[in-house]
């Protein structure tokens, strides 16, 4: 069982539950120890006088703050504990905000915030309930291990989840610290177009179990490998460097290949059947289409099961006027009413 690396109370207004903190994540990186080459000896880190080049013992060292030009101010462990904030027993909720008004790059690590003891687990319920229901995030301030944070606490799944965050004068802003930043440039209408489709042919419903980390599999394999006493060969980098490519050309081809992926996997079916609409001839190109439509609806399949680029598609197929402009909605709606008439006009 996991052990609460913090105790004490949530708080807002005049309610104030006891609550744990518990680490909510853990660090899988693969660590290595330090050894001379051909020996078994390990290398340690040591504590050397940059000017004598002698051990200095960990009791003796104090701490400098670097004013630059080589000018330091000198504290003593002392000094700097009379600086140290008060310690605290208590997370206290200065606001309720939407989450969505937060900006990812303020949230450092997070931690799971559970009730201690049965007496508050009622509060406890309904705080997580309602916070869940209002979708709002709770901001407060806490001291943990002689340190303050800011800390953002939130609605998860089975439990009230806590956020550190950085401080607004933490985050770099990128205009001042990046050249040529924010960027500017025009792009064509077909190229917005075909990026909008892009993204909406490889949307879908987020699940972790999809992603993992390959790099630590093969570090953990190779040491399978090597304590079997098997000899690692070591491959030639074939990485090439990156081509400049026409953009407009590089989205068509990326929103191609992410329909065949979609196709092969099994997520929508074919539903183009006979020859390309370019090979008929252009007096019965929208009759096809026509057709094609109408039996569609006869089968009763509904347009909420397919993605925008088919609807796209199937809208330049009809030579639905403005197409390129139209949300998923106002795609549909042109559809139904453009088959529709069509239909009425074949029968």
């Amino acid at each position: 069982m996991a052990r609460a690396i913090w105790t004490g109370s949530l708080s807002f207004g005049l309610v104030s539950v006891p609550v744990g903190l518990y680490s909510a994540t853990e660090d899988k990186t693969i660590h290595f120890n330090q050894f001379q080459a051909g020996t078994a000896d390990r290398i340690r880190n040591r504590h050397v006088n940059e000017r004598t080049g002698a051990e200095v013992e960990y009791r003796d060292i104090v701490k400098g703050f670097d004013l630059g030009g080589g000018e330091y101010v000198i504290m003593t462990p002392e000094e700097l504990d009379a600086a140290e904030p008060q310690k605290s027993r208590t997370i206290d909720v200065a606001d309720f905000v939407d989450l969505d008004e937060i900006d990812p790059t303020y949230f450092r690590r997070s931690y799971y915030l559970a009730p201690q003891g049965e007496q508050v687990q009622r509060a406890y319920a309904l705080l997580l309930k309602v916070m869940s229901e209002s979708k709002k995030v709770g901001i407060a301030t806490f001291v943990m291990r002689n340190k303050e944070y800011l800390v953002a606490v939130r609605p998860g799944r089975d439990v009230l989840v806590l956020d550190t965050m950085f401080f607004s004068d933490e985050i770099r802003d990128p205009r001042s610290e990046i050249q040529g930043v924010p960027v500017e440039a025009d792009f064509t209408e077909r190229e917005r177009d075909t990026a909008m489709l892009l993204i909406d042919s490889m949307t879908a419903t987020f699940d972790p179990e999809n992603y993992h980390d390959s790099h630590r599999e093969r570090v953990q394999e190779l040491v399978k490998r090597k304590r079997k006493g098997e000899e690692i060969v070591v491959e030639p980098d074939t990485q090439r460097s990156a081509r400049v490519v026409d953009l407009a050309d590089a989205l068509q081809q990326s929103l191609e290949a992410a329909k065949s992926r979609h196709r092969a996997g099994g997520d929508r079916a074919s539903r183009r059947e006979g020859p390309p609409s370019a090979a008929r001839p252009a007096g019965r190109k929208r009759e096809a289409a026509a057709s094609a439509s109408s039996s569609h609806f006869a089968a009763g399949a509904d347009l909420s099961e397919l993605s925008k680029s088919d609807l796209y598609d199937r809208a330049t197929e009809l030579e639905i006027p403005g197409r390129s402009k139209m949300s998923r909605e106002e795609l549909e709606d042109a559809l139904r009413v453009a088959s529709g008439s069509l239909r009425r006009r074949a029968s």
